[in-house]
Protein backbone atom coordinates (compact mmCIF):
# COMPACT_ATOMS: atom_id res chain seq x y z
CA UNK A 1 0.00 0.00 0.00
CA UNK A 2 1.35 3.25 -1.02
CA UNK A 3 1.41 5.65 2.05
CA UNK A 4 0.92 9.44 2.28
CA UNK A 5 3.40 11.89 2.42
CA UNK A 6 3.82 14.23 5.45
CA UNK A 7 6.30 17.49 4.11
CA UNK A 8 8.12 18.65 6.23
CA UNK A 9 8.76 22.34 7.03
CA UNK A 10 11.54 23.14 9.15
CA UNK A 11 11.72 26.18 10.58
CA UNK A 12 15.06 26.22 12.55
CA UNK A 13 16.37 29.06 11.09
CA UNK A 14 13.24 31.35 11.51
CA UNK A 15 11.28 30.27 15.08
CA UNK A 16 13.93 28.26 16.20
CA UNK A 17 16.43 30.87 15.79
CA UNK A 18 13.83 32.95 17.79
CA UNK A 19 15.61 31.56 20.92
CA UNK A 20 17.46 34.08 23.30
CA UNK A 21 21.05 33.50 22.74
CA UNK A 22 20.85 31.56 19.59
CA UNK A 23 21.37 34.33 16.94
CA UNK A 24 23.30 32.83 14.17
CA UNK A 25 25.73 34.87 11.25
CA UNK A 26 24.85 34.43 7.72
CA UNK A 27 27.57 31.99 7.21
CA UNK A 28 26.22 29.57 9.99
CA UNK A 29 22.72 29.81 8.65
CA UNK A 30 23.81 28.55 4.77
CA UNK A 31 25.72 25.35 6.55
CA UNK A 32 22.62 24.56 8.31
CA UNK A 33 20.22 25.36 5.47
CA UNK A 34 22.88 23.25 3.14
CA UNK A 35 22.63 20.21 5.19
CA UNK A 36 18.60 20.70 5.88
CA UNK A 37 18.38 20.01 2.19
CA UNK A 38 20.28 17.13 2.27
CA UNK A 39 18.38 15.71 5.13
CA UNK A 40 15.62 16.06 2.84
CA UNK A 41 13.55 18.69 4.27
CA UNK A 42 10.40 20.01 2.01
CA UNK A 43 10.41 23.32 3.13
CA UNK A 44 12.85 25.00 4.65
CA UNK A 45 11.78 28.28 6.55
CA UNK A 46 14.92 30.74 5.78
CA UNK A 47 13.87 33.76 7.79
CA UNK A 48 11.38 36.81 8.35
CA UNK A 49 13.40 39.25 5.85
CA UNK A 50 12.06 42.62 6.25
CA UNK A 51 12.44 42.07 10.56
CA UNK A 52 16.66 43.00 9.93
CA UNK A 53 18.88 43.27 6.53
CA UNK A 54 20.67 40.53 7.90
CA UNK A 55 17.68 38.17 8.17
CA UNK A 56 16.74 39.50 4.27
CA UNK A 57 20.57 38.86 3.24
CA UNK A 58 20.70 35.42 4.89
CA UNK A 59 16.92 34.20 3.10
CA UNK A 60 18.49 35.68 -0.18
CA UNK A 61 21.53 34.11 0.14
CA UNK A 62 19.72 30.35 1.27
CA UNK A 63 17.42 31.29 -1.59
CA UNK A 64 20.73 30.87 -3.76
CA UNK A 65 22.01 27.72 -2.22
CA UNK A 66 19.03 25.12 -1.94
CA UNK A 67 19.01 22.96 -4.79
CA UNK A 68 15.99 20.77 -3.66
CA UNK A 69 13.50 22.14 -0.81
CA UNK A 70 11.58 25.04 -1.10
CA UNK A 71 12.73 28.19 0.71
CA UNK A 72 9.84 30.34 2.70
CA UNK A 73 10.18 33.63 3.90
CA UNK A 74 7.91 34.90 6.70
CA UNK A 75 5.61 38.34 6.56
CA UNK A 76 2.87 39.42 8.17
CA UNK A 77 -0.14 40.43 6.76
CA UNK A 78 0.90 44.04 5.36
CA UNK A 79 2.14 44.56 1.97
CA UNK A 80 5.65 45.74 2.95
CA UNK A 81 6.48 42.57 4.46
CA UNK A 82 5.10 40.33 1.60
CA UNK A 83 7.13 43.01 -1.77
CA UNK A 84 10.06 42.26 1.11
CA UNK A 85 9.83 38.70 1.46
CA UNK A 86 9.51 38.35 -2.67
CA UNK A 87 12.69 39.88 -2.85
CA UNK A 88 14.75 37.87 -0.86
CA UNK A 89 13.09 34.85 -2.46
CA UNK A 90 13.92 36.16 -6.19
CA UNK A 91 16.67 33.49 -6.71
CA UNK A 92 14.96 30.60 -4.89
CA UNK A 93 14.20 27.53 -7.68
CA UNK A 94 10.55 27.04 -5.47
CA UNK A 95 10.29 30.01 -3.68
CA UNK A 96 6.80 30.10 -1.06
CA UNK A 97 5.66 32.93 0.49
CA UNK A 98 4.28 32.71 4.61
CA UNK A 99 2.06 35.17 5.40
CA UNK A 100 -0.92 35.63 8.06
CA UNK A 101 -2.64 37.18 11.06
CA UNK A 102 -4.10 36.41 14.67
CA UNK A 103 -7.91 34.94 14.13
CA UNK A 104 -8.54 33.81 17.87
CA UNK A 105 -10.84 36.51 19.43
CA UNK A 106 -7.73 37.48 22.24
CA UNK A 107 -6.01 38.59 19.12
CA UNK A 108 -8.21 40.30 17.29
CA UNK A 109 -9.67 42.12 20.37
CA UNK A 110 -5.95 42.65 21.85
CA UNK A 111 -3.50 42.74 19.86
CA UNK A 112 -5.25 44.35 16.78
CA UNK A 113 -7.86 46.19 18.47
CA UNK A 114 -10.20 44.97 15.47
CA UNK A 115 -13.42 42.85 14.51
CA UNK A 116 -13.59 39.46 13.01
CA UNK A 117 -14.56 41.05 9.43
CA UNK A 118 -11.70 43.04 9.03
CA UNK A 119 -9.23 40.13 10.16
CA UNK A 120 -11.07 37.97 7.31
CA UNK A 121 -10.56 41.11 4.61
CA UNK A 122 -6.68 41.71 5.98
CA UNK A 123 -6.10 38.02 5.78
CA UNK A 124 -7.99 37.94 2.08
CA UNK A 125 -5.58 40.83 0.80
CA UNK A 126 -2.12 39.64 1.93
CA UNK A 127 -3.11 36.10 0.15
CA UNK A 128 -4.35 38.15 -2.96
CA UNK A 129 -1.25 40.14 -3.10
CA UNK A 130 1.50 37.31 -2.41
CA UNK A 131 0.14 35.43 -4.65
CA UNK A 132 1.06 38.28 -7.63
CA UNK A 133 4.94 37.48 -6.45
CA UNK A 134 4.49 33.93 -6.64
CA UNK A 135 2.49 30.80 -6.86
CA UNK A 136 3.08 28.90 -3.35
CA UNK A 137 1.48 30.80 -0.70
CA UNK A 138 1.24 29.10 2.84
CA UNK A 139 -1.56 31.35 5.27
CA UNK A 140 -1.05 31.18 9.23
CA UNK A 141 -3.53 31.19 11.29
CA UNK A 142 -2.09 32.84 14.33
CA UNK A 143 -3.27 30.83 17.37
CA UNK A 144 -5.53 29.37 15.69
CA UNK A 145 -5.58 26.24 18.17
CA UNK A 146 -7.67 29.20 20.64
CA UNK A 147 -9.78 30.39 17.63
CA UNK A 148 -13.60 29.65 17.74
CA UNK A 149 -14.04 26.72 14.86
CA UNK A 150 -16.46 27.85 12.66
CA UNK A 151 -14.38 31.29 12.52
CA UNK A 152 -11.70 29.48 11.49
CA UNK A 153 -13.51 27.42 8.49
CA UNK A 154 -14.80 30.95 6.90
CA UNK A 155 -11.16 32.36 7.34
CA UNK A 156 -9.40 28.93 5.84
CA UNK A 157 -12.37 28.85 3.33
CA UNK A 158 -11.86 32.86 2.10
CA UNK A 159 -7.82 32.58 2.10
CA UNK A 160 -8.13 29.38 -0.30
CA UNK A 161 -10.48 31.22 -2.52
CA UNK A 162 -7.79 33.90 -2.65
CA UNK A 163 -4.98 31.44 -3.51
CA UNK A 164 -3.46 30.07 -0.40
CA UNK A 165 -1.73 26.85 -1.03
CA UNK A 166 -1.11 25.67 2.56
CA UNK A 167 -3.47 26.59 5.62
CA UNK A 168 -1.06 26.93 8.79
CA UNK A 169 -3.09 25.89 11.75
CA UNK A 170 -0.58 26.96 14.65
CA UNK A 171 -1.12 25.86 18.30
CA UNK A 172 1.07 29.03 19.16
CA UNK A 173 0.74 29.04 22.65
CA UNK A 174 0.79 25.46 23.06
CA UNK A 175 -3.05 25.16 24.54
CA UNK A 176 -4.72 22.55 23.18
CA UNK A 177 -4.80 19.18 23.91
CA UNK A 178 -3.77 16.18 21.39
CA UNK A 179 -7.91 14.92 20.93
CA UNK A 180 -8.70 18.60 20.74
CA UNK A 181 -6.19 19.87 18.07
CA UNK A 182 -6.58 16.74 15.72
CA UNK A 183 -10.67 17.37 16.01
CA UNK A 184 -9.77 21.15 14.77
CA UNK A 185 -7.71 19.22 11.79
CA UNK A 186 -10.73 17.15 11.08
CA UNK A 187 -13.50 20.05 11.09
CA UNK A 188 -11.87 21.84 8.77
CA UNK A 189 -11.41 18.96 6.18
CA UNK A 190 -15.04 18.37 6.58
CA UNK A 191 -16.08 22.17 6.98
CA UNK A 192 -13.90 24.03 4.66
CA UNK A 193 -15.18 24.27 1.02
CA UNK A 194 -12.60 23.87 -1.62
CA UNK A 195 -9.60 22.03 1.18
CA UNK A 196 -8.68 19.67 -1.46
CA UNK A 197 -7.21 22.52 -2.95
CA UNK A 198 -4.87 23.80 -0.10
CA UNK A 199 -2.61 21.40 2.55
CA UNK A 200 -3.22 21.44 5.95
CA UNK A 201 -0.35 21.91 8.38
CA UNK A 202 0.60 21.27 11.92
CA UNK A 203 2.48 24.19 13.71
CA UNK A 204 2.49 23.56 17.16
CA UNK A 205 4.49 24.57 20.75
CA UNK A 206 5.74 22.76 23.45
CA UNK A 207 4.78 25.17 26.28
CA UNK A 208 2.39 21.67 27.62
CA UNK A 209 5.03 19.19 26.14
CA UNK A 210 2.21 18.35 23.63
CA UNK A 211 3.89 20.17 20.31
CA UNK A 212 4.72 16.37 19.45
CA UNK A 213 1.98 14.62 20.17
CA UNK A 214 -0.20 17.33 18.47
CA UNK A 215 1.49 17.16 15.55
CA UNK A 216 1.13 13.67 14.97
CA UNK A 217 -2.38 14.31 15.84
CA UNK A 218 -2.94 16.48 13.48
CA UNK A 219 -1.84 14.05 10.57
CA UNK A 220 -3.95 11.59 11.80
CA UNK A 221 -6.42 13.46 11.39
CA UNK A 222 -5.82 14.83 7.51
CA UNK A 223 -3.07 17.44 8.19
CA UNK A 224 -0.40 16.54 5.37
CA UNK A 225 2.49 18.86 6.41
CA UNK A 226 4.48 19.30 9.82
CA UNK A 227 6.42 22.70 10.75
CA UNK A 228 9.11 21.93 13.53
CA UNK A 229 12.96 22.20 14.30
CA UNK A 230 15.77 20.49 14.78
CA UNK A 231 16.26 19.31 18.41
CA UNK A 232 12.38 21.29 19.33
CA UNK A 233 13.80 24.22 19.73
CA UNK A 234 12.32 27.93 19.34
CA UNK A 235 10.50 30.38 21.27
CA UNK A 236 9.27 29.37 25.21
CA UNK A 237 9.35 25.70 25.90
CA UNK A 238 10.49 25.12 22.24
CA UNK A 239 8.28 23.62 18.70
CA UNK A 240 7.60 20.58 17.66
CA UNK A 241 10.58 18.40 17.74
CA UNK A 242 11.75 17.37 13.69
CA UNK A 243 13.70 14.06 14.80
CA UNK A 244 10.64 13.02 16.67
CA UNK A 245 7.57 13.89 14.65
CA UNK A 246 9.84 11.78 11.43
CA UNK A 247 10.38 8.92 13.82
CA UNK A 248 7.37 8.43 15.23
CA UNK A 249 5.95 8.42 11.39
CA UNK A 250 8.99 5.90 10.49
CA UNK A 251 8.35 3.30 13.54
CA UNK A 252 4.56 3.23 13.46
CA UNK A 253 3.83 1.71 9.71
CA UNK A 254 0.10 1.50 10.52
CA UNK A 255 -0.07 5.13 10.26
CA UNK A 256 0.57 4.87 6.48
CA UNK A 257 2.37 8.19 6.79
CA UNK A 258 5.54 9.00 5.81
CA UNK A 259 8.25 11.35 4.98
CA UNK A 260 11.34 12.15 2.63
CA UNK A 261 14.18 12.22 5.96
CA UNK A 262 16.71 10.40 5.94
CA UNK A 263 16.63 9.61 9.59
CA UNK A 264 20.61 8.68 9.31
CA UNK A 265 21.23 12.43 9.06
CA UNK A 266 19.27 13.03 12.05
CA UNK A 267 22.16 12.70 14.85
CA UNK A 268 24.82 14.55 13.22
CA UNK A 269 22.20 17.43 11.95
CA UNK A 270 21.32 17.22 16.34
CA UNK A 271 24.93 17.52 16.95
CA UNK A 272 25.55 20.65 14.39
CA UNK A 273 22.67 22.73 15.13
CA UNK A 274 23.58 22.47 18.99
CA UNK A 275 26.98 23.46 18.42
CA UNK A 276 26.04 26.43 16.12
CA UNK A 277 23.30 27.69 18.27
CA UNK A 278 25.11 26.95 21.70
CA UNK A 279 21.95 25.21 22.77
CA UNK A 280 23.10 22.16 24.48
CA UNK A 281 20.48 18.74 24.13
CA UNK A 282 19.34 17.91 27.20
CA UNK A 283 20.72 13.83 27.56
CA UNK A 284 17.52 12.59 28.07
CA UNK A 285 15.93 13.68 24.18
CA UNK A 286 14.35 11.49 22.52
CA UNK A 287 16.19 9.90 19.51
CA UNK A 288 19.07 12.45 19.44
CA UNK A 289 19.80 12.95 23.40
CA UNK A 290 23.15 11.28 24.68
CA UNK A 291 21.03 9.18 26.50
CA UNK A 292 18.61 7.79 23.93
CA UNK A 293 20.31 4.90 22.97
CA UNK A 294 22.33 4.36 26.80
CA UNK A 295 21.44 1.39 29.43
CA UNK A 296 22.85 1.88 32.94
CA UNK A 297 20.13 -0.77 34.81
CA UNK A 298 21.26 -4.30 35.17
CA UNK A 299 18.38 -6.09 34.16
CA UNK A 300 17.59 -3.56 30.87
CA UNK A 301 21.70 -4.31 30.09
CA UNK A 302 21.04 -7.82 30.19
CA UNK A 303 18.05 -7.77 27.88
CA UNK A 304 19.45 -5.58 25.28
CA UNK A 305 22.62 -7.84 25.40
CA UNK A 306 20.75 -10.21 24.63
CA UNK A 307 17.93 -9.14 22.03
CA UNK A 308 18.37 -5.29 21.68
CA UNK A 309 14.55 -5.14 20.75
CA UNK A 310 13.66 -6.70 24.03
CA UNK A 311 14.39 -2.59 25.18
CA UNK A 312 14.80 -0.44 22.11
CA UNK A 313 12.28 0.11 19.57
CA UNK A 314 14.61 1.66 17.07
CA UNK A 315 17.67 0.57 15.79
CA UNK A 316 20.09 3.40 16.66
CA UNK A 317 21.80 3.05 13.09
CA UNK A 318 18.87 4.33 12.06
CA UNK A 319 19.16 8.13 13.43
CA UNK A 320 23.28 7.93 12.69
CA UNK A 321 23.68 6.19 16.05
CA UNK A 322 26.63 3.92 15.94
CA UNK A 323 25.61 1.68 18.50
CA UNK A 324 23.77 1.41 21.77
CA UNK A 325 25.56 2.46 24.93
CA UNK A 326 25.81 0.33 27.95
CA UNK A 327 27.21 2.38 30.63
CA UNK A 328 28.49 0.72 33.96
CA UNK A 329 27.27 1.79 37.13
CA UNK A 330 26.98 0.49 40.00
CA UNK A 331 23.21 -0.76 39.39
CA UNK A 332 24.73 -3.01 36.46
CA UNK A 333 25.04 -6.65 36.47
CA UNK A 334 27.58 -9.52 35.34
CA UNK A 335 26.31 -9.28 31.70
CA UNK A 336 26.60 -5.55 31.56
CA UNK A 337 30.38 -6.03 33.17
CA UNK A 338 31.51 -9.07 30.89
CA UNK A 339 30.46 -7.43 27.80
CA UNK A 340 32.04 -3.93 27.96
CA UNK A 341 35.00 -6.29 29.17
CA UNK A 342 34.87 -8.25 26.14
CA UNK A 343 34.95 -4.41 23.98
CA UNK A 344 38.60 -4.17 26.14
CA UNK A 345 39.97 -6.99 25.35
CA UNK A 346 39.49 -9.80 27.99
CA UNK A 347 37.27 -12.65 27.38
CA UNK A 348 36.19 -13.69 30.96
CA UNK A 349 35.14 -17.08 32.32
CA UNK A 350 32.34 -17.06 34.50
CA UNK A 351 34.79 -18.45 37.97
CA UNK A 352 36.77 -15.11 36.53
CA UNK A 353 34.13 -13.03 36.09
CA UNK A 354 32.57 -13.43 39.40
CA UNK A 355 36.24 -12.28 41.02
CA UNK A 356 35.96 -9.36 38.78
CA UNK A 357 32.80 -8.38 39.63
CA UNK A 358 33.37 -8.24 43.21
CA UNK A 359 35.94 -5.79 42.82
CA UNK A 360 33.74 -3.87 40.13
CA UNK A 361 31.00 -3.33 42.67
CA UNK A 362 33.68 -1.62 45.32
CA UNK A 363 34.91 0.60 42.15
CA UNK A 364 31.39 1.62 40.90
CA UNK A 365 30.12 2.65 44.25
CA UNK A 366 33.03 5.28 44.15
CA UNK A 367 32.25 6.83 40.50
CA UNK A 368 28.85 7.60 38.67
CA UNK A 369 30.54 5.57 35.72
CA UNK A 370 32.88 3.23 34.76
CA UNK A 371 34.86 3.91 31.57
CA UNK A 372 37.47 1.76 29.94
CA UNK A 373 40.43 2.72 31.76
CA UNK A 374 38.80 2.05 35.21
CA UNK A 375 38.10 -1.73 33.64
CA UNK A 376 42.34 -2.61 33.27
CA UNK A 377 41.95 -1.24 36.80
CA UNK A 378 39.63 -3.46 38.31
CA UNK A 379 40.78 -6.38 36.50
CA UNK A 380 44.26 -5.75 37.79
CA UNK A 381 43.17 -5.90 41.40
CA UNK A 382 41.69 -9.32 40.60
CA UNK A 383 42.97 -11.61 42.88
CA UNK A 384 42.95 -14.34 40.16
CA UNK A 385 45.34 -13.80 37.12
CA UNK A 386 43.06 -12.90 33.96
CA UNK A 387 45.26 -12.03 30.21
CA UNK A 388 43.96 -10.14 27.60
CA UNK A 389 43.09 -11.90 24.81
CA UNK A 390 44.04 -8.65 22.63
Amino acid sequence: MTKDKVDIFDTTLRDGEQVPGCKLDSKQKLVIAERLDQLGVDIIEAGFPISSPGDFKSVNEIAKIVKEATVCGLTRSVRKDIEVAAEALKHARKPRIHTGIGTSDSHIKFKFNSTREKILVRAIDAVKYAKTFVEDIEFYAEDAGRTDNEYLARVCEAVIKAGATVLNIPDTTGYCLPEEYGAKMKYLRENVKGIEKARLSCHCHNDLGLATANSIAGVINGARQIECTINGIGERAGNTSLEEVVMILKQHPDLNLDTNINSKLLYSTSQMVSHKMGMVVQPNKAIVGSNAFAHSSGIHQDGVIKKRETYEIMDPEDVGVNESSIVLTARSGRAALAYRAKKVGYELTKVQLDSVYTEFLKFADQKKEVVDNDIHQIIEKSPINIESIA
